[in-house]
């Protein structure tokens, strides 16, 4: 380690003066002075905040420290190097160049938070970091990643004698050193080269902010525990914090060991990646006593998987074959055993993937921490895995809420992450799908291990597949695996923690499995894993090993190499939709595009899917086909009208893409399901009714083929394909437009015909045995849609039941209302009652202090049908209690939850539109103008949406609004068409 961090730069006011005085002589004394001490270059603070610095202290209860000396108080800074224009160079590029290799570093961070306040210096930490490198080619400018950081002393010893360590070496004079800010590099300029082949020691001392507006780099949490305010410290550096938090190659391939040590105030407990190697006292130049706690060195891992907490909570632990696993959380949510859960299902976990793939998981310990605000993510730091507690802690009167599946679901994922990130990391963030890809894949795969009984096939259908399918597209831009020569700017690679890197991602590793079959795909991870273990690799690495086990058997026969089929899939965004033609055999594919007609012309998709056809025919399984061309002929799939067989393509709905029929094909399915719907399994029931709506809404089949499916459904008694029937049917625009008069009635007679069977048996369970939804998961994330439509058509039994639960927890509040319909029976519970259940409602949301609930409450509110309640409402929001209904725009949320509230929030609108500007910002106008004209079909009514924002809006958020309403105008029309056909329809089969 070099000298101890110190604030300031190494000139003295006499050195200045005497440079001052001495022209003739400057460059000789700075050329001597730099060689002695390398300097960095200061960022100022305005050119911070320009770049989204964290913000000014916030005030919180309890004693303000005053701000903390660490040192003497530094001279100015006479000879700071000026901004000045550079020529393009290595500074200019998103990767850092491959001359320095880093392989240890040496980690001192010293955060000056304190138990008795947060004043100015507390939300700020100073440390030393030194980097051991080897050089690989001869340079005498050096490059790292470092931003918002003050960096206040840069040295570089070397070349390092292996055996001797830095003892001998010599120290490299320092020229200069600067920021380059478009790419967060911090610049060392050397008076001479570093040498190939050999190893120096980069020994860095800096400073910088703790963030509280956002959990980036090394972040403030305030909570309440134990009825006191407090405060703590954790970090986040994936994809690119860590160069927040001290200068480094920050960069995922770039994996060397650490030694951490932490320095933080006696009553904190700090945690990092290893188990706490010893602890010992120092006191600062006031007096004030810190503790040291240095850990263990860290196994070769990328800057991204650096961690560190500092905090005041309690834990709990078990030990899982011979490895200590501790939970950290709030104090008191471990006394009230929030966390025994969370604990009781993480170490099975670690076993059974330790024994799926032969690798022990490599730490000595794992510490689990739930933060109070860590915006409902969760991070798989090697050794401290961070959470946000909402998907930790499980609370007693969470049981009725798939809490419980969330928070298995999220651990497994994290614990996948040790796996698939930590021990083996994609060698740049382009194929970030190979961390969160297979993370995700094997969420399902741990959870249907402990719980046997789940159905896999829909849960994995409702978690990741439904909203790959929904978004993914021909015109989308963005594949699975991206070119490295696609991004220029660091913020790009934020941009790919998306849907598409989670869930198609996880989506193409489970067709991966079905068609290699799961043993043989867990033999090529096994492969890949302990190959790779500890270093990185990239997405032909891991076909390679699938290639080999492949090539190790006879049984599994592919027509083309897996890179080959797979490539086809994460090369190429989108995905096809294929056809088969029952009478001839003929199966064909074609890229999905939304709106079929109107965009086939926009872009040419020559690419083809080389396509693994799982099937069934008549209910048994048949072989593996695959479609490796634009089309191809099936014999075996023939049928004819007059015989009772049926075929459904893509068995589980293993493979990523859709699948239609020619009219012969439908009609075959049809009928079989108004003969006997049970023959089909229930993932095909589901898949036949997602399928033929997103096709139909598509312009890819006719939306009477769709409808054909629904007849069906009197005999339907899983929830989750009547989901998917009423997220098609029962949308949100027809519930809010009350000009669907011919639509609704009609709608009405269908559906409560067929929706009584299973109505029936939800609203018995709810008032007999609910606590029997407990192990229902469907049930619990799927029941209000059920519930909300057959209040909204008009279900008496429903009417009655929303009127019972509501009554009955206002006149004895112990009586909950069940967690899975709370939303719909607090909405019909107002709408249905008057201003004494709205006063109601209100008292409870002013003496609620959680977030989610007062969200909840607020919306629910807004369900009133009285316009003297709901402009009762937005205006004591507005102007009699401002500070009150923060969580929730109100206004917004009364134009959303019915026609009348539109009305009301317009008519409030002219008359409040600045109060509400002030109150919401001026977006919130643009966006209640959406709202509001969400049903708009003609021209009169856009030109009058115009007239009245005129005033409201400045001059570009108008033509914006003007744009968008005519978008939505468009898109009324074509909605409109096609009730009109619902409508017809339904009056044929009603």
């Amino acid at each position: 380690m070099g000298p101890p961090s110190r604030s300031g730069f190494y000139v003295s006011r006499a050195v200045a003066l005497l440079l001052a005085g001495l022209a003739a002589a400057l460059l000789l004394a700075l050329a001597v002075l730099a060689s002695l001490y390398g300097r960095c270059a200061r960022v100022q603070p305005s050119e911070l905040r320009d770049r989204g610095a964290p913000a000014a202290a916030p005030s919180v209860p309890g004693k303000q420290e005053p701000a903390s000396q660490p040192g003497p108080t530094p001279e100015p800074d006479a000879a700071a190097t000026p901004p000045t224009w550079r020529p393009p160079g290595p500074w200019d590029q998103l990767r850092l160049p491959p001359w320095l290799v880093p392989l240890h570093y040496e980690l001192e961070l010293w955060p000056r938070l304190r138990p008795d306040g947060l004043s100015a210096s507390a939300l700020r930490f100073t440390g030393r970091v030194n980097i051991t490198v080897r050089c690989t080619a001869a340079t005498a400018r050096l490059l790292l990643h470092s931003l918002f950081l003050d960096c206040e002393r840069a040295e570089v010893h070397g070349p390092l004698s292996p055996d001797a360590g830095d003892a001998t070496a010599g120290r490299l004079s320092v020229v200069e050193t600067w920021f380059a800010a478009d790419m967060q590099y911090l610049v060392l300029e050397l008076g001479e080269a570093l040498q190939p082949g050999s190893l120096y020691e980069l020994q860095l001392s800096f400073s910088g902010p703790v963030s509280q507006d956002t959990r980036e780099g090394l972040f403030l949490n305030l909570y309440t525990d134990q009825g006191e305010r407090r405060a703590l410290l954790a970090s986040q550096m994936e994809p690119t914090f860590a160069r927040n938090v001290f200068p480094c190659f920050d960069e995922p391939a770039l994996k060397a060991t650490f030694n951490i040590t932490i320095i933080h105030h006696p009553r904190y407990v700090a945690l990092s990646n290893m188990p706490k190697l010893s602890q010992s006292e120092k006191e600062d130049v006031n007096g004030s006593k810190w503790t040291v706690t240095t850990f263990h060195t860290t196994p070769p891992m990328p800057t991204y998987l650096a961690a560190f907490v500092v905090c005041d909570y309690g834990h709990i632990s078990r030990i899982e074959r011979g490895k200590q696993i501790r939970i950290w959380a709030r104090k008191d949510a471990i006394a009230e055993g929030n966390a025994d859960f969370a604990l009781n299902i993480t170490g099975p976990i670690f076993s059974f993937l330790e024994d799926l793939f032969n690798i022990s998981y490599p730490l000595p310990k794992t510490d689990i921490i739930a933060l109070p605000t860590f915006d409902n993510r969760a991070m798989e730091n090697w050794g401290l895995l961070i959470f946000d507690e909402s998907l930790l802690l499980l609370q007693p009167n969470d049981k009725l809420t798939e809490k419980k599946i969330v928070i298995s679901f999220t651990v497994s994922h994290e614990i996948g992450h040790q796996w698939f990130g930590n021990l083996v990391t994609m060698n740049w963030w382009n194929n970030i799908w190979l961390n969160e890809g297979f993370a995700s894949y094997f969420e399902f795969g741990i959870i249907n291990h402990f719980n046997p009984k789940f159905p896999r096939n829909e849960i994995f259908f409702f978690n990741i597949l439904h909203g790959a399918l929904r978004e993914d597209h021909a015109l989308v831009s963005r594949a699975v695996s991206v070119n490295v020569e696609s991004f220029t700017e660091t913020n790009e690679i934020n941009e790919l923690f998306d849907l598409f890197t989670y869930n198609k991602g996880a989506s193409l590793a489970r067709m991966l499995s079905s068609f290699l079959s799961e043993k043989i795909f867990i033999r090529a991870l096994k492969s890949y894993l302990e190959t790779f273990s500890y270093a990185n690799a990239e997405q032909d690495d891991l076909w390679r090993h699938f290639q080999m086990a492949i090539d190790d058997q006879s049984k599994i026969l592919l027509p083309a190499t897996v890179k080959s089929i797979m490539d086809s899939w994460t090369h190429q965004s989108g995905f096809p939709v294929i056809t088969l033609n029952v009478s001839t055999g003929v199966m064909k594919q074609e890229p999905f595009y939304l709106g079929k007609v109107e965009n086939q012309t926009l872009l040419t998709h020559n690419d083809t899917w080389i396509i693994p056809v799982l099937w069934i025919k008549n209910g048994t399984t048949q072989s593996l086909v695959w479609l490796d061309k634009s089309s191809k002929v099936f014999p075996e799939m023939q049928i004819s009208d007059s015989d009772h067989d049926w075929v459904i393509l893509n068995l589980n709905m293993t493979g990523y893409y859709r699948v239609n029929y020619d009219e012969l094909g439908w009609k075959k399915l049809n009928q079989q399901l108004e003969k006997d719907p049970k023959a089909i399994p229930v993932i095909h029931r589901l898949q036949l009714v997602d399928d033929a709506f997103s096709l139909s809404k598509n312009d890819y089949i006719e939306i009477e083929t769709a409808l054909d499916l629904t007849k069906y459904l009197a005999e339907e008694d899983e929830i989750i394909v009547w989901h998917a029937v009423l997220m098609n049917l029962v949308t949100r625009d027809l519930v809010s437009d009350g000009n669907n008069y011919e639509l609704y009635p009609l709608l009405k007679k269908y559906l409560l015909k067929r929706l009584i069977s299973i109505w029936n048996t939800y609203s018995t369970m709810i008032r007999e045995n609910v606590t029997a939804l407990q192990e229902d998961y469907l049930a619990l994330i799927l029941l209000e849609k059920v519930f909300g439509t057959a209040c909204w058509l008009g279900l008496e039994d429903c009417l009655q039941l929303s009127r019972e639960l509501f009554r009955n927890w206002m006149n004895h509040p112990e009586n909950e209302i069940p967690n899975p319909i709370k939303n719909v029976i607090l909405c019909y519970g107002i709408a249905l009652g008057n201003d004494k259940e709205w006063d109601f409602l209100l008292k409870i949301y002013n003496n609620n202090t959680k977030e989610e609930e007062r969200i909840q409450l607020a919306y629910a509110m807004s369900c009133s049908k009285d316009p003297w309640i709901l402009n009762r409402y937005m205006d004591y929001a507005i102007t009699v209690s401002p500070f009150a209904f923060n969580e929730t725009n109100v206004i917004e949320a009364i134009a959303e939850a019915s026609e009348v509230g539109r009305y009301v929030a317009k008519d409030f609108l002219i008359n409040n539109w600045q109060a509400v500007s002030k109150r919401y910002g001026t977006q919130s106008l643009v966006t209640l103008l959406y709202v509001i004209g969400r049903t708009i079909s003609t021209d009169s009514q856009i030109l009058e949406l115009q007239q009245f924002c005129s005033n409201m809006l400045e001059e570009h958020q108008r033509l914006t609004v003007q744009a968008k309403l005519q978008t939505i105008r468009n898109e009324n029309l074509k909605g409109k068409e096609r009730s009109a056909r619902i409508a017809a329809w339904l009056r044929k089969n009603t």
